[in-house]
């Protein structure tokens, strides 16, 4: 068992802070830099290598990411162009030829020449889970904490990404589908701090969806009519109500993990490319029904 054998090869290192030494249009190399990590908690030194398949518009890769930065752990980091995968990617890395995935072990290669040896990971919160195996301060140690943790991101997963692909996708009322799954969220939060106190990969696997998500309402570049989606943007940003969520929002995007992963407008040509059709087209397609019916 990879973890077993991780187990047995550690000993007590220095505290770790990712940065990456990659000059452009290369693999990014994220180095152990002692002032990261906080706390009593040490980084133990790794062997296995870590390699992390990701894209930067990508939610779901960017909570490895994240996880990743915060664990203080050393790995690579290579680029996959979501319109234009390379033809290795499916074959070597991940079947489903989906981001984020994760090469680990074996010896040290160059990203895009991948070696059978090494294990490959996929899935995004799965991955998130089998960083914290191996630097365990990324969950609580307390089940119940851990509890509450897993149960706040199914809560995410169940109320908020359906919904809001609908809304984004295709032209659904943003309020309605956004507004509950937000209350829901803020009602789990504690009082202060993150999703259960102290940060963990609860708080990973959430931030990139909400970071795109006020994003996309900030520049209107969803599906759904314009009004709706200015006044969800405004509901958000200075209604009293959605204090608590707004606090958590800027302490969660306050993160160095966070911050050093996030290219806001890259991001935003990114969704405006994708999605700068799907509203005019879904008027276009009501305007012709409407022709139809009459």
């Amino acid at each position: 068992m990879l973890l077993s054998k991780l187990s047995s090869s550690l000993r007590s290192g220095r505290r770790y802070r990712v940065r990456p030494v990659a000059s452009s249009g290369s693999p990014l190399l994220y180095k152990r830099d002692a002032s990261f990590t906080s706390g009593s908690h040490k980084v133990p030194i790794m062997p296995e290598r870590i390699t992390l398949y990701a894209s930067q518009i990508c939610p779901y890769a960017h909570r490895v990411d994240i996880t990743l930065k915060e664990s203080g752990l050393e790995y690579k980091r290579f680029e996959i162009d979501l319109f234009a995968k390379p033809d290795w990617y499916a074959s070597k890395i991940n079947l489903a030829s989906k981001v984020p995935a994760i090469a680990y072990g074996g010896p040290d290669v160059e990203p895009d020449s991948p070696s059978p040896e090494s294990t490959k990971l996929a899935e995004s919160y799965i991955l998130q889970e089998f960083i914290a195996d191996l630097v365990p301060k990324l969950l609580p140690s307390d089940p119940v904490a851990r509890h509450k943790a897993r149960f706040f991101v199914d809560t995410f997963s169940t109320k908020y990404t359906g919904p809001w692909g609908g809304a984004l996708l295709r032209g659904e009322d943003p309020i309605a589908a956004l507004l509950p799954a937000i209350e829901a969220l803020q009602d789990l939060l504690p009082a202060e701090g993150y999703a259960v106190g102290e940060w963990s990969i609860a708080d990973a696997a959430v931030t990139p969806h909400l970071a795109r998500t006020m994003l996309v309402l900030k520049y209107d570049l969803g599906a759904y009519d314009e009004e709706p989606g200015k006044k969800l943007y405004e509901i958000l940003t200075k209604d009293e109500k959605f204090a608590r969520f707004r606090k958590y929002f800027d302490d969660v995007t306050s993160r160095e993990a966070f911050k050093s992963t996030w290219d806001e407008e890259l991001i935003r040509k990114g969704f405006y490319n994708h999605l700068k059709n799907h509203r005019s087209d879904r008027l276009a397609k009501l305007k012709e029904s409407a022709a139809v019916s009459t």
